[in-house]
């Protein structure tokens, strides 16, 4: 190992140890150093005595002065950063692993995986994860520049091109946030037909509910399309997100199927906004719920077994007629059931099944739940980045590519127009067709080809092209009616006493220096948690949703009995394959 990385690889028992050891080291090399920054007990930067450059500072000019000045500095980058540890010890990071973990940590990878990284490249590097975590909270205070939060907040939502919204309460104290990244905007506008509505919790140190709205694109893929942080879960909340989402739409433009659990608020707002689309429930809720609701009043496990499989066959039903059906032999074999089937006939068999499940991505960015709205932004957009490149290069991929097996004559017109994941399923019924286990309802035209136009838009490849609009979002000011209020308030000024003058003064110094900033962060929203007993490392930061109720009615049911097989949760049968929504 040389000499330079045993410095850096090396502890000290005081500052000034390792301030005179590095000093003696880059003197030998020919440099000088000294101190920049420091702070008592806590850190160190040691830079190059010829670094920073000449500072005027009587601004006095040059040709003005008696003396002729001159400067040794050239503005040398060279920075050793030294910190103190926990365990008492001095220990250096150069400049190049500084950037490293800036760099990183940018790229949301998580602490372990930045000393992970780090030590791959020093293996004698004596840093630890509280190293990491240090560091990114001064990363995260330097990259504020002195600016209140929300300030900072709302001028990246503007440089980055995002649509956004706000609203806040008689205190200044923000209460609801919508964004809408221009990548998530494109896609949206372009995959109308289908979008997923549901809350996210735990997400943020302030405890506001999350709401994302996730569409479907030709592949069958998930794309974040909008976001809103809101203080509470009532009607008028979601309303105000739902309506933002339909500006972002645009007008006359509206999905064909939203879907969304049973929350009855979010359920109205969907009726107000969107009165004409096709609301359907998520089926994994519809299945967990039944289960905590109807496993009280099936005493024989079979019996459980079997009523289960016949309301899968319900949910699943493709046709109508077979729904009917289902539900009709449902009823008859569990009459004496009154209760549960009037539980099923008032909750559930109103809505049907016609989508298929996503998994969440979100809370594995967000990593944990103790951040702010800019930290939470910021990682959001690490997953709306992502899923954009991943649909982008999917596009450009399937208009050129295309598996053997569906190029055949009867998909002439649709390969490299219709995506793989409808090819797929067009050519499983073309299949079941030519062996005679499905009748088509459609021949194809004489020729013996399916017709492009026959296929829904939502599946159509050679149609989508989304490019980002250039055009930065602002929120329109009229500068003439500003200073016309700004004269008008001066004309007052003139005319109040001296008290009510210097208030004014005041008032106005605060926000000029940022010291009362016009908008200030969303209060804490306290929420009753569980009493039940965690592991340790997985308190209020991580972002592990409660437990709902079936997962504490299994709990406490194993607490009663000796065979932990006899819980109602292990006794679904799956033999029909379920697709469903988690979180």
């Amino acid at each position: 190992m040389s000499e330079e990385n045993r410095l850096f690889a090396s502890k000290f028992h005081t500052r000034d140890q390792l301030v005179q050891d590095a000093k003696q080291y880059y003197a030998t090399k020919g440099y000088a150093l000294s101190i920049k920054d420091s702070k008592k007990d806590k850190y160190v930067v040691l830079c190059c005595d010829r670094g920073g450059i000449y500072r005027n500072r009587r601004n006095i000019p040059m040709e003005a002065r008696q003396k002729t000045s001159s400067s040794r500095l050239i503005n040398c980058p060279f920075a050793i950063r030294g910190k103190k540890t926990t365990e008492g010890y001095w220990l250096c990071l150069t400049q190049e692993e500084i950037l490293d973990i800036e760099k990183m940590s940018m790229a949301g990878i998580e602490p372990r995986q930045i000393l992970s990284s780090l030590r791959e490249k020093n293996s004698n590097i004596q840093a630890v994860a509280r190293t990491i975590y240090n560091l990114k909270a001064k990363i995260e205070k330097k990259s504020l520049g002195g600016r209140p939060l929300i300030q900072a907040l709302f001028e990246e939502f503007e440089q980055g091109g995002f649509i956004f919204n706000y609203r806040k309460d008689e205190c200044g104290h923000l209460t609801h946030v919508f964004f809408a990244h221009k990548k998530s905007v494109a896609l949206a506008k372009t995959y109308i037909t289908t979008f997923v509505v549901d809350c996210t919790y735990k997400t943020n140190k302030y405890g506001m509910p999350l709401l994302d709205i996730i569409g479907v694109s030709s592949f069958n893929k998930s794309f974040y399309a909008d976001f809103a942080f809101m203080r509470h879960e009532k009607t008028e909340d979601y309303i105000w997100a739902l309506e933002m989402f339909a500006n972002v739409l645009g007008h006359d433009s509206y999905p064909s199927v939203i879907v969304s659990d049973r929350e009855l608020a979010l359920i109205r707002a969907i009726e107000i906004v969107f009165p004409e689309v096709t609301h359907l429930l998520c089926v994994w809720h519809i299945q967990k719920n039944v289960v905590a609701n109807l496993k009280i009043y099936f005493k024989d496990e079979e019996d459980w077994d079997v009523f289960i499989s016949m309301w899968n066959a319900v949910m699943y039903a493709e046709t109508e007629e077979d729904f009917e059906q289902s539900w009709f032999f449902l009823q008859l074999l569990y009459k004496e059931k009154r209760e549960a089937i009037t539980y099923l006939e008032k909750t559930w068999i109103p809505e049907k099944r016609k989508f298929k499940g996503l998994i969440a991505k979100l809370k594995k960015y967000l990593q944990v739940s103790s951040g702010n709205l800019r930290q939470v932004k910021n990682k959001i957009c690490l997953a709306i980045e992502n899923e954009y490149h991943e649909i982008k290069t999917q596009l450009e991929s399937e208009k050129i590519m295309v598996p053997h097996k569906y190029n055949i004559p009867y998909f002439k017109e649709l390969i490299y127009n219709v995506s793989i994941f409808a090819l797929k399923k067009l050519y499983k019924q073309y299949e079941m067709a030519s062996f005679g286990t499905l009748k088509p309802v459609c021949t194809g035209r004489k020729d013996g080809t399916l017709p492009l136009l026959l296929v829904h838009f939502q599946w159509r490849i050679d149609t989508k092209s989304f490019a980002c609009s250039s055009e930065r979002f602002e929120i329109h000011d009229n500068e003439i009616e500003m200073k016309e209020m700004l004269d008008k308030l001066y004309n007052m000024y003139k005319q109040w006493p001296t008290f009510q003058r210097l208030e004014l003064k005041s008032k106005i110094h605060r926000i000029l220096t940022m010291e009362d900033p016009l908008i200030s962060e969303p209060n804490m929203i306290s929420r009753k948690r569980s009493k039940a007993k965690t592991k340790k490392g997985k308190g209020c930061s991580s972002t592990r949703r409660d437990p709902s109720q079936f997962v504490v009615e299994a709990a406490c049911k194993l607490k009663s009995v000796k065979n932990v097989g006899e819980t109602s949760s292990t006794t679904i049968n799956l033999t029909t394959p379920i697709s469903y929504c988690q979180e």
